[in-house]
């Protein structure tokens, strides 16, 4: 039987109402995750458990406190993120110093029209916007909710705002679940929009909508499908190429191909969500094998340990996840069976 400890942690006013939420909701979670007792005796914390989760709960704690004393909301997602560091923490996570969480929050992109600063949210995050500032081309692979297109937007909209491109050219190849252009009522443009709303979204929420029409309008920000970009140049641009995984191979080609100087590229995907017929290969799949060992071209793989969507999402993307590596061993194993007959 595990022996029960306890060990304390003295935490300031502001401290304590960050760190329990309404209703003391996150130190709640943190509990029931953890399997400890946390109770307040005036300030300060009592952790009460086994030494390893007490040892855990202390630490998360202490990152949400450090987090506080930045003058930062704790949001759910931070303190999810603070139990996840704690039960299963990466190579990478555990090779940080200080508090991970404060290193991560530091790190402001830039501000929606509202004021709530755009910042990375895990590490997986942090190491692609990172990439974004160092290299021209950046592959930004992964799920549903990693914030692949986001913060590549924001990365964009600081660019333009400060100079340092001359517009935003923001593309997605227009391929969705099986339906064809030709069978969507309206002309051109209204067919074309439902795909690329998210890119509209985005840019609405970041810029404003005055600002976003107004540069449009003047060609500073152009929102087009993927099939307008062929026989072009693009100088002094940041592009973002969405939803790569439905481009063909030769569409992905044409792409790169068309980018010129002081310009910068970001392309997202999930390759776990084609919308190709089963027999074309995809784009997205080939560029990673060829252009892997290129300079200045980035790789930044995002797991379902980088979704900052609803808890639930992270779950149903782990299952996904599992669920895929779990027939790519079977299929692995029937391949060795099938040999080993032969």
């Amino acid at each position: 039987m595990s022996k029960i400890t306890e060990k304390t942690i003295l935490l300031s006013i502001d401290e304590m109402q960050s760190i329990f939420g309404q209703h003391d909701k996150y130190i709640r979670k943190i509990e029931d995750n953890l399997g400890v007792e946390i109770i307040d005796r005036s300030g300060e914390l009592h952790i009460i458990g086994t030494d390893k989760d007490v040892s855990k709960a202390y630490g998360i704690i202490k990152e949400l406190a450090g987090l506080s004393d930045s003058n930062n909301d704790i949001e759910e997602q931070s303190v999810n993120y603070a139990i996840q560091l704690s039960e299963d923490p990466s190579e990478e996570e555990e090779n940080e110093q200080g508090s991970v969480l404060s290193q991560i929050d530091a790190d402001v992109i830039c501000h929606t029209i509202s004021g709530k600063p755009i910042k990375p949210k895990t590490l997986g995050q942090k190491k692609y916007v990172d990439a974004i500032r160092k290299n021209m081309i950046v592959f930004g692979l992964g799920p549903a909710g990693t914030g692949k297109t986001y913060l590549g937007m924001a990365m964009a909209i600081t660019a333009f705002q400060k100079g340092e491109v001359e517009r935003i050219i923001l593309t997605r190849p227009a391929i969705e679940a099986g339906e064809k252009l030709g069978f969507l009522p309206g002309d051109l443009q209204s067919k074309v929009d439902p795909y690329l709303r998210p890119l509209y979204d985005a840019l609405y929420q970041i810029m404003g909508a005055d600002n976003f029409v107004k540069n449009m309008e003047k060609g500073l920000i152009e929102v087009a499908p993927l099939a307008y970009m062929r026989g072009r140049t693009l100088d002094n641009a940041f592009i973002i190429l969405d939803e790569a995984q439905n481009t063909t191979p030769a569409q992905m080609k044409m792409f790169l191909t068309r980018i010129g100087f002081g310009s910068k590229v970001i392309i997202t995907g999930d390759a776990t969500q084609k919308d190709l017929p089963s027999d074309t290969k995809s784009g997205l799949d080939v560029a990673s094998a060829v252009l892997k060992k290129i300079d200045d071209i980035s790789f930044c793989n995002l797991t379902s340990r980088d979704v900052v969507r609803h808890p639930l999402v992270q779950k149903i993307v782990k299952a996904y996840e599992d669920f895929e590596k779990g027939k790519k061993n079977e299929s692995r194993v029937s391949s060795i069976k099938k040999r080993e007959r032969h």
